[in-house]
């Protein structure tokens, strides 16, 4: 088609120069209008050729395009019907081992019966034969089964030429009784002021040595009973037991740290512990009011505690 239309604007080409050097002004524009408008119906006819042909193109290949396709599916069809076949013949194969293997292992199970049955009776009648086994053996009597006797009848023991009464020589009582003090401890507390003292004892809670964490503060409540760290460190000391699983030695701290600092800023956190730590011990009804009771008497206690106290009673079903 490409090639009709070059070869048709030549020829127009061609005529467009004889007529011009032929032909009038006049006459050329004459001349160029007719051409045009056979160019016009020519284009008009090529276009409507080439959508016949493209449209017979289109089918033609979408024709052997299905063609193509259908063929493509039943070879993929077979294939898979040849591979399921190789697989069922595969499959049977072994299921038919798998028969002769179980009937090989019940008939060696059934000869290792058979095999351990004929050793005991070979063994037993080996015994039974061994002439040592028929000797009599004297029948000994065992302790306490032989008639009573009395006591003291023992031959090398005589009970004659006794005195008719013993006398016990007094043991004098002992003058004086001497006491042993105990040993006492060294200081685990540095010899500065309380603060550092506090700061000292916990820095063992930290690092996980709880029970060196117990002496240090608790040698920290005896020497500052009245600051206001002691509060603190009574909490932190029921929390040396508690982590260790010391349930009824963090109970009593939990309880002296309420009742010996009910206005430390630790004293909310300790009946929270105190509560919980009553539960654990299987007193769920005492543990429940003082978890309860953390809102009712600490209402201005940290968000955080607080939360927690809530916590524990969905946890615990303590409204249940």
């Amino acid at each position: 088609m490409d090639l009709i239309k070059k070869n048709f604007l030549i020829f127009v080409i061609f005529l467009l120069a004889l007529s011009h050097s032929f032909l009038k002004a006049e006459e050329e524009e004459i001349l160029i209008q007719a051409v045009a408008d056979q160019i016009q119906v020519l284009t008009k006819d090529l276009k409507t050729l080439e959508k016949v042909v493209y449209k017979k193109s289109d089918i033609i290949s979408s024709s052997s395009s299905s063609n193509q396709s259908s063929n493509l599916n039943e070879d993929i069809l077979t294939k898979h019907l040849l591979k399921l076949n190789e697989i069922e013949d595969q499959f049977r194969e072994l299921t038919n081992k798998f028969e002769e293997v179980n009937f090989k292992l019940d008939k060696l199970s059934s000869r290792v019966t058979k095999i351990q049955s004929d050793n005991q009776l070979r063994f037993a009648d080996l015994e039974n034969s061994n002439p040592e086994n028929k000797k009599t053996k004297t029948k000994k009597n065992l302790p306490g089964s032989s008639q009573p006797a009395d006591f003291g009848a023992n031959p090398g023991y005589s009970v004659s030429n006794l005195p008719e009464k013993q006398e016990t020589s007094s043991i004098e009582s002992a003058q004086t009784v001497i006491t042993e003090e105990p040993e006492k401890r060294e200081s685990l507390l540095p010899d500065k002021p309380p603060q550092e003292q506090y700061e000292f004892a916990v820095s063992f809670m930290k690092i996980g040595d709880y029970e060196t964490a117990e002496f240090a503060l608790k040698e920290f409540i005896q020497k500052n009973k009245d600051h206001d760290l002691a509060g603190n460190a009574q909490y932190w000391y029921g929390e040396t037991f508690r982590i260790r699983q010391l349930y009824s030695d963090a109970a009593t701290a939990y309880l002296d740290g309420y009742q010996n600092y009910p206005k430390s800023k630790k004293a909310p956190d300790n009946l929270l512990k105190l509560g919980i730590t009553m539960v654990q011990l299987g007193e769920k009804d005492q543990g429940c009011k003082m978890i309860s009771g953390v809102k009712k008497e600490y209402p201005k206690a940290t968000k955080s505690v607080l939360q927690k106290a809530q916590y524990e009673q969905k946890k615990f079903k303590c409204n249940s």
